[in-house]
């Protein structure tokens, strides 16, 4: 009943496209109030994304400890998106040039083509019990399983409201290890459902609470109490599939683009130096959408690279392949622990406006489409490297940071950025030179 409310609610809500004719050429206040209009989102919660006074230093005060201010990023919006045939515009805090621009091309080619798919199960969290000081660690395990319904039975009376929505501890898992630096050693995992949330607070407040039982049944000490940021229970799989022909530029053939999307993957795939940029570039899409929505980008950061190194060897998360009929075929598997309620998501108004602006219903929904935004990430990160090069649409780009760098001002910031790209020296000192001309001018 819960699921089909929110879907109810979801499709009362929906955007009717993610796509803004022109966005790239209008002014901040258009560009905003354009954004708005299509999300269908009130005054206020635009005025919040304009970072006017978007986090009031009495609220920041009661976020975080010792606070003397406010830190503020670049808040774009991606468009184009379409993920399992919705729309959305992506809310996206970063300040590194290029990353909205390509994550929204790669989704305008991808919506063409059906947009991107994806799925994840169900919000499953765990947190880890220790227990030492056991001479008979599997007898340990052996006790600790025998009680298995009473844990998970004291664990969800701790958290009545979430058992009421359908979460809750679901299981246990014991696991032994027989040879560490201070002995044998037994950790209780719990596997709860979190439901919206991130989670941290509640599986921590269980593991805190089972303690004590943990102890008497087991006879050991148990030392941490603590969650684990590797929720490899809480995965999700985004995909996409693009004709070679949506791929053609004006230089090479579509199907030489989506083989040398395969063959940059390749090395990825099999070299943990090349995995860990590989990766980043990934996380470039990702981590924004998480800092903008107040979510843990830390966490899922944590989560990745673990699940990336699950094997014993660090490696891609995602995969590209060209199928039978030459069309390019992309997914993306990683962990995603993101909530939309509690934490910074209900505290940080400027978070709560970006969730309006997703019109998300659920942490899951949110986890496919973040996914998406990585995968789309990497796909203009590797069709760049497999034709003109990483720097070229970068460094065009990375232009206005230049021009401002070198004192460039309003309209000045353009003008100087054209004339350096226009020029082939992307430089503060071309900058420099560029800005005195137009002065002297």
């Amino acid at each position: 009943m819960l699921h089909e409310e929110r879907r109810m609610t979801k499709d009362k809500t929906a955007i009717a496209s993610s796509q803004v004719k022109g966005i790239r050429d209008m002014e901040p206040d258009a560009r905003r109030a354009a954004i708005a209009r299509m999300a269908g989102i009130d005054g206020a919660s635009a005025e919040t994304l304009s970072g006017a006074a978007a986090l009031p230093l009495d609220v920041a005060n009661g976020m975080i400890e010792n606070v003397i201010g406010t830190f503020e990023l670049p808040l774009g919006v991606a468009t184009n998106f379409t993920v399992n045939g919705r729309d959305y515009l992506v809310p996206m805090a970063v300040e590194e040039p290029s990353v909205v621009a390509a994550a929204s091309f790669m989704a305008r080619i991808a919506r063409g083509e059906g947009g991107f798919k994806a799925t994840s199960s169900a919000p499953i969290m765990r947190a880890q019990i220790q227990i030492l000081g056991l001479t008979d660690p599997f007898g340990a395990r052996a006790r600790l399983l025998s009680q298995r319904e009473a844990l998970i039975e004291k664990a969800n009376a701790k958290d009545t409201v979430l058992v009421g929505l359908g979460g809750g501890c679901k299981d246990i898992e014991v696991h032994v290890f027989s040879d560490s630096p201070i002995g044998p050693m037994v950790v209780l995992h719990l596997l709860v459902d979190v439901r919206d949330a991130m989670g941290a607070n509640t599986v921590n407040t269980m593991a805190e609470t089972l303690a004590p039982d943990v102890e008497q049944i087991t006879g050991g000490k148990v030392r941490l109490r603590i969650l684990s940021n590797l929720a490899d229970k809480r995965i999700v799989t985004a995909s996409v599939r693009v004709r070679a022909q949506a791929l053609t530029t004006e230089t090479l053939d579509g199907a030489d683009v989506a083989q040398g999307i395969v063959e940059a993957c390749a090395l990825a795939l099999i070299d943990p130096y090349r995995a860990a940029t590989h990766n980043k570039g990934i996380m470039n899409g990702i981590d924004p959408v998480v800092i903008a929505t107040g979510n843990d980008w830390r966490a899922i950061e944590a989560g990745a690279h673990a699940y990336a190194a699950r094997s014993g060897r660090y490696t891609s998360l995602t995969r590209w392949e060209i199928a039978d009929d030459g069309a390019l075929v992309g997914t993306l598997e990683m962990p995603m622990a993101l909530g939309i309620v509690g934490g910074a998501t209900r505290t940080h108004p400027a978070a709560q406006a970006a969730l309006d602006l997703m019109k998300v219903a659920s942490a899951q929904e949110l986890a496919e489409v973040t996914a998406a935004v990585g995968l789309a990430q990497n796909m203009a990160a590797l069709r760049a490297l497999a034709t003109e090069g990483i720097q070229r649409g970068h460094m065009a780009l990375h232009a206005r940071n230049i021009a401002i760098t070198a004192g460039a001002t309003g309209h000045e910031i353009d003008s100087v950025a054209k004339a350096i790209v226009g020029a082939g020296d992307v430089s503060v000192a071309a900058a420099k030179k560029s800005l005195e001309e137009l002065r002297s001018d």
